[in-house]
């Protein structure tokens, strides 16, 4: 289901530390997360969307995941913007 909210996304960030920026900015509307990321890269992304009341979303593969965003390399955080 995100995979395709990704795709359909007409704006996107792509990486842990756009998309924390992007989330204080206040131009997040939802965050998707792949459950096969590291632990240490999305962690300031959880917190700083509870902080900001941001919804979190989680799919299962980086890979699939990097290619919804159309890029060739894996993605653990993937911003969905206003």
């Amino acid at each position: 289901m995100s995979y395709e909210k990704v795709e359909q996304a007409k704006k996107t960030i792509i990486g842990t530390k756009q998309t924390v920026k992007a989330i204080k900015s206040g131009v997040v509307k939802e965050v998707v997360i792949a459950k096969d990321a590291e632990e240490k890269l999305i962690d300031p992304v959880i917190g700083e969307a509870a902080q900001h009341g941001v919804q979190v979303s989680y799919v299962d593969s980086r890979e699939k995941l990097g290619q919804a965003c159309g890029i060739q390399v894996g993605a653990s955080v993937v911003a969905i913007t206003v």
